[in-house]
């Protein structure tokens, strides 16, 4: 029961707080950047389960890096971002794959939520807590930068200062996910919990909170299932959120 109660808290903090941080990456459409940072966390991943420790401490340090790498080659080449993102979370896949054991294959690919401990389970929840009251304090100056980065600047809004932290909040988040996950469905835990609440939101209070609620809806689900049927989370938590998503097509404003 106490490990049950670890894993629930701990699913139920990333996904809260990733469905609400997924709805202001939804309206800068950048949903799917979660994907390919998830899969760049694997390196990150692969030293942890190698070595013993945490895998989202391994996972951190490879996040940022990513971001800083993206932004670099974006001041230098102008290329797409998206291309620039594929070129680094390749890079990164690849060199996992190379030293990946076998047998750690499938937690490092879709998480395994089940063996988290008490110190863990504490460090998550705070670093949740960080990133929704960082992304509240943020978000709506982010959505207007969203709309008009001009109109932003007009009304005095560090656009660099404010770029940065989102891309913080994304980069811990993304490293938190892998915990309940793994380094495949990273983007599945920010846009599916953010599409669903599109559906339903009819002003931007009820977005934010219609995120949240289907992040927690969706990990209590998958945690659930998991223990019911003695299956991996990591999945079981994506398809609650898509079961979620086919029911909110239903009521869609």
């Amino acid at each position: 029961m106490e490990q049950i109660l670890l894993s629930l808290i701990c699913g139920v903090s990333i996904g809260a707080t990733a469905g609400y941080l997924g709805t202001l990456m939804l309206s800068k459409r950048m949903s799917l950047v979660a994907g390919p940072l998830g899969h760049l966390t694997l390196p990150g991943i692969t030293l942890a389960l190698i070595f013993g420790f945490d895998v989202s401490l391994g996972a951190f340090p490879f996040v940022i890096l990513g971001i800083f790498l993206i932004w670099l080659f974006e001041r230098k080449t102008k290329l797409p971002l998206e291309a620039l993102t594929a070129i680094v979370f390749a890079t990164g896949v690849s060199i996992s794959l190379l030293f990946l054991p076998i047998e750690k294959a499938e937690e490092a690919l879709i998480g395994d939520i089940s063996k988290v401990k008490f110190l863990d389970t504490l460090i998550t929840f705070l670093l949740c807590l960080f990133v929704f009251l960082l992304t509240k304090s943020i978000y709506k100056k982010m959505v207007l930068i969203s709309i008009s980065e001009d109109l932003a600047k007009s009304e005095k809004i560090d656009v660099k200062k404010y770029n940065f932290l989102y891309l913080l909040c994304i980069a811990i988040i993304v490293a938190l996910g892998v915990k309940v996950v793994g380094g495949l469905l990273t983007a599945a835990l920010v846009a599916i919990p953010a599409a669903s609440a599109r559906n339903l939101s009819k002003n931007l209070f009820w977005y934010s909170f219609y995120g949240i609620l289907f992040g927690i809806l969706s990990s209590l689900f998958g945690i659930f299932f998991y223990k019911i049927f003695n299956i991996s989370a990591g999945p079981t938590i994506i398809l609650a959120n898509f079961f979620i998503f086919l029911v909110s097509l239903v009521f869609k404003k």
